[in-house]
């Protein structure tokens, strides 16, 4: 079985797969009184033709390290963002596309506060994190026609920390 070892999840790294969502770096504004800082537009969403942006709630149970992963799946018609609704990191699995099919897996392991979209049609892990609750806000496409494509990798993969 082959084996990758996650990488920290950074913009620079992550940026052929999608957006890494954070308050990084100074806020584009400050807002309410000088209150709050925001963090404006960090994500390229893309709901395809006839879809519309829908947030929905997962809980997915927490998983550890060492994992072994045996499938890939995209999303064709539209992004897919993943917002943790607490503070522990997840792991985050993607690869390029290489003719219709998942090329060479990477990992990155979300830090504290930091999430992530995915672009139409990057092949991507399920949602993993390491920690319970596993609680996210999910903002993804909600429409008509198919918009799951899964892969079954053959040999699996392994990610050891």
């Amino acid at each position: 079985m082959k084996t990758i070892s996650p990488e920290p999840l950074t913009a620079a790294g992550f940026a052929p797969f999608g957006d890494v969502l954070e308050a990084a770096a100074s806020p584009d504004m400050i807002i309410n009184a000088g209150l709050c800082e925001r963090f404006h537009d960090r994500a390229r969403l893309d709901f395809g033709p006839g879809g519309r942006a829908g947030i929905s709630i997962f809980r997915a149970e927490a998983r550890a390290l060492p994992l072994t992963i045996d499938m890939l799946e995209r999303h064709p018609e539209g992004s897919q963002a993943f917002i943790p609704m607490s503070e522990h990191p997840f792991l985050v699995i993607v690869a390029p596309d290489e003719g219709g099919r998942p090329g060479l897996p990477r990992a990155f392991l979300a830090a504290p506060g930091q999430g992530v979209n995915y672009l139409r049609g990057t092949w991507h892990g399920v949602l993993t994190p390491l920690h319970a609750p596993g609680l996210f806000a999910v903002v993804d496409r909600i429409g008509p026609g198919p918009n799951l494509v899964e892969y079954r990798l053959d040999p699996p993969w392994r990610i050891c920390p």
